[in-house]
């Protein structure tokens, strides 16, 4: 991987972004822009290619550019699971069952969690500074992120010259390219500092080291070794160099700076790998794999890798476009159109955050890669919150929310890789934990795949995570229609099967099948005498206890395992006998329950929580994004949904607003659902439109507004395609064009005052197309008409053949 920099005379066909600004030409879904640099890290501007990731703050004078590789992680591979403590599991179940929950948490937290506790960390690996010579005066400054190009940029006047950077990662070739421009020759000077990072709480991680050295007379090399961490030694080693290219000017290296001034063009090359191969082998040579990176590029040119970046990113982000009426507040710099979206309508703000969620999925999540964790793939800290890790109760799950309606399915890639690598230790710990077959995943791994309970038993009875994950598998066959791809992932969700069909327990008083032990993630449960609990396993005390046999969200997500295994056993005619056995357990699963004050229950029992509103929305995961609730199909729930919801509030941190968003999508209130995103862009996300987790920078919330902007305008979650299903007011014409459904459609849509007036449908797979749209419709393809049929409920089905495009006009919709 590499980063270019290059100073010289912006190529003619090249977009003058300023210029579009200031004469309001620009696509306000499209593009970010801000009129001054970041002040801090979480307020930079991201380029990623999936494998190495930048954020770009645009400091005039010091440009300061924080560099990550998805690969470079604490410690090396190792084993979180610990044996026998199955031995222990019919103890705590029926500690649980008797009510005694703080015996049954402590005695989980001695014998059932994973050893070491806690799980290892992602690291930043470099921080790249140019220093320029002061400048006197500086105007008209301004940065900005084309979605449309995936190109970032920065622009300003100092001292009567104009000073142009554009910055870009590449896939195909591998680089980040900055190119720098001034509008007089011979203006760019600046010394350039490559600089590692280490982390400062040097009496708990005193083992990562790096050098930082000039390299001949052209470049900069930065090497280094991951910190141990929890007893888990630090295997990985990196090299990262920078390699110079000035045109004009002279060039210097000074130990571990490197020196230019006076240069008409300068291109930097920043390049950097580790030893990583999977998460058992660390044994790459990263010095070999930065050399082969500069070979690569040894006889490209700048032009040549903009083409070949642009060919590349194009191919994915044009796929889809959405656009939504502007407004005067379009117009203004992103981070006042986000402090003004409540007090005035800027519809197409909405279609900035959905586009800019793809982006971030693009930029961080490519085949080969790693999947994206917390913060993507870009993180400024040696110990980052929550270890920038894959959080598997809600956060990785929404990172890949709309990763198939949004017309990404190759981005999915690494996220099915990781599940294939998570069996390993999830067998592992299915035996040794609980005595089942199959493999399970609690509430988090790390870039190592371990599977263990982690953190205490506060979070670690969670043990649904795997069988969470393996709904987003199954979407990515409903969306494709790739029946070679669901005979791969197939052993991946029969093994989850296995593992539940071994895990439930009866309850002793009702006779269902229950999780147990369990939990409703991170809820402190109502249950009679819950208090104040010391946990002897994280040294702290905590509000109560969660843990609890068959929490809704459990009985909801297995519902979902065993109803897609059902049907992916039919389809690949596979295990029919096992087949039959998981229809019955399904129909044995604790119902879903509506408490005494009209809610629906969180728990098996009618408790409350102690906390008032609490972050998750774990009881309604069957709304959205499973498949257990509906509007149509389960309307005895709305009600109580709603009442749930409402208890919630609207607020909290920017990941549990958009997962609110997207479950009043469901619900079908497109107005409530708008409400909730302009409190998240006034309060939960950053200038460059990154969500907060609460204060610091994830992308799970970023993601997961996309993908409940879409499910306003499109759902097909029950296989039928829902045409605007909870358009706000405000949005009262619009185009939405490549959005995917299931079945393996790809759409076109418009609509004109709150009624669609256009809609073409690619059909993928030659599958029956249902799609409801509220009155009579004319479908044709290649000009003639289509036979339909119409249904008891309004909506109308035809069959389509693969690779046909079918029309439908002359439609009307409800309001």
């Amino acid at each position: 991987m590499f980063l270019v920099f290059i100073a010289g005379t912006v190529a003619a066909q090249d977009k003058d972004i300023p210029a579009q600004i200031d004469q309001h030409t620009f696509d306000p879904s499209t593009l970010i822009w801000l009129k001054t640099p970041a002040a801090k890290w979480n307020e930079a501007i991201p380029v990623g290619n999936g494998r190495l990731g930048g954020m770009v703050f645009g400091g005039p004078a010091d440009e300061h550019i924080q560099l990550n590789e998805a690969t470079y992680w604490t410690g090396g591979p190792y084993s979180s699971v610990v044996k026998c403590g199955y031995k222990y599991l019919a103890e705590v179940r029926q500690l649980v069952f008797d009510g005694k929950f703080k015996e049954a948490q402590s005695l989980f937290g001695r014998h059932l969690m994973g050893y070491p506790v806690e799980q290892q960390k992602y690291q930043s690996l470099a921080d790249f500074h140019l220093f320029f010579k002061p400048f006197k005066e500086v105007s008209g400054y301004k940065r900005w992120l084309d979605l449309e190009t995936g190109i970032a940029g920065v622009q300003f006047t100092a001292d009567g010259v104009t000073y142009h950077r554009e910055v870009f990662s590449s896939a195909p070739g591998q680089v980040i390219a900055i190119r720098l421009t001034a509008s007089r020759p011979g203006s760019i000077s600046f010394t350039a500092n490559l600089r590692g990072v280490r982390n400062q709480q040097h009496s708990d991680y005193a083992t990562d080291y790096f050098r930082m050295d000039g390299l001949g007379n052209d470049g900069l090399v930065l090497t280094g070794k991951s910190a141990d961490y929890l007893g888990v030694a630090g295997k990985l080693r990196y090299e990262a160099r920078l390699k110079a290219m000035p045109e004009g000017g002279t060039m210097s290296v000074n130990g571990a700076d490197l020196v230019i001034e006076n240069a008409d063009a300068v291109t930097l090359y920043f390049t950097a790998a580790t030893n990583f191969v999977n998460y058992k082998d660390v044994s790459a040579d990263e010095h070999k794999r930065v050399a082969d990176y500069l070979t690569a590029i040894d006889n490209k040119t700048y032009t040549t890798i903009k083409a070949d970046h642009l060919a590349d990113y194009k191919s994915l982000f044009s796929r889809v476009s959405l656009h939504l009426p502007v407004t005067a507040n379009s117009w203004l710099p992103t981070d006042e159109r986000l402090a003004g979206s409540q007090a005035a309508p800027d519809p197409q703000l909405a279609a900035l955050a959905y586009q800019f969620g793809r982006y971030v999925l693009i930029s961080s999540s490519r085949p080969g890669t790693q999947a994206a964790n917390l913060q993507g793939i870009w993180n400024n800290e040696m110990n980052p919150p929550w270890d920038s890790k894959y959080t598997t109760n809600i956060n990785t799950q929404m990172n890949y929310w709309p990763v198939e309606s949004a017309n990404l399915s190759e981005c999915a890639e690494p996220l099915i890789q990781l599940m294939k690598d998570i069996t390993d230790q999830g067998a592992q710990e299915a035996k040794e934990n609980y005595n089942c077959r199959g493999w399970v995943l609690h509430q988090n791994t790390d870039l190592w795949r371990v599977a263990a309970p982690m953190d205490g038993p506060t979070w670690g009875t969670f043990t649904t995570g795997g069988a969470w994950l393996c709904d987003e598998l199954w979407d990515h066959y409903l969306f494709t229609g790739d029946k070679k791809y669901l005979e791969e992932i197939y052993p991946v969700i029969k093994g989850s099967v296995d593992f539940f069909m071994d895990y439930l327990i009866e309850d002793p008083n009702k006779k269902w099948l229950v999780t147990n032990p369990s939990s409703s993630p991170e809820n402190f449960t109502g249950s009679p005498g819950n208090g104040p609990y010391f946990d002897e396993t994280t040294g702290s005390m905590l509000p109560g206890t969660t843990i609890c046999a068959g929490s809704s969200i459990d009985m909801q997500i297995i519902t979902d395992l065993f109803s897609n295994y059902i049907k992916a056993s039919e389809i690949l005619a596979k295990d029919p006998d096992l087949a039959a056995k998981v229809a019955i357990a399904k129909s044995r699963l604790r119902p879903q329950l509506i408490g005494k004050d009209g809610t629906l229950q969180e728990w098996t029992e009618d408790w409350g929580q102690l906390e008032k509103q609490h972050r998750h929305s774990s009881p309604l995961y069957g709304l959205y994004p499973g498949n257990v609730f509906s509007v149509k199909n389960t309307p005895e729930f709305i009600d109580p949904i709603k009442n749930t919801l409402n208890l919630r509030g609207d607020g909290t941190s920017g990941w549990s607003r958009a997962w609110k968003t997207a479950l009043w999508t469901r619900l079908r209130d497109g107005n409530r659902a708008n409400s909730i995103l302009k409190g998240y862009f006034k309060e939960q996300a950053f200038p460059q439109l990154f969500a907060k987790g609460g204060s610091v920078m994830q992308i799970d919330g970023t993601m997961g507004m996309t993908a409940a902007i879409s499910e306003m305008l499109v759902q097909s979650n029950n296989g039928v395609i829902d045409l605007l299903p909870a358009l706000p007011t405000e949005w009262s014409d619009g185009e939405f064009n490549g959005v995917c459904t299931t079945g393996a459609f790809e759409l076109d849509i418009k609509w004109e005052k709150n009624k669609i007036t256009f809609v073409k449908i690619l059909s993928k797979q030659g599958n029956i197309c249902h799609v409801v749209t509220g009155s009579a419709l004319k479908v044709t393809a290649n000009g003639k008409k289509v036979k339909t049929e119409k249904l008891k409920d309004g909506s109308v089905q035809f069959q389509t053949v693969k690779g046909s495009i079918y029309t439908l006009t002359g439609l009307d919709t409800r309001n």
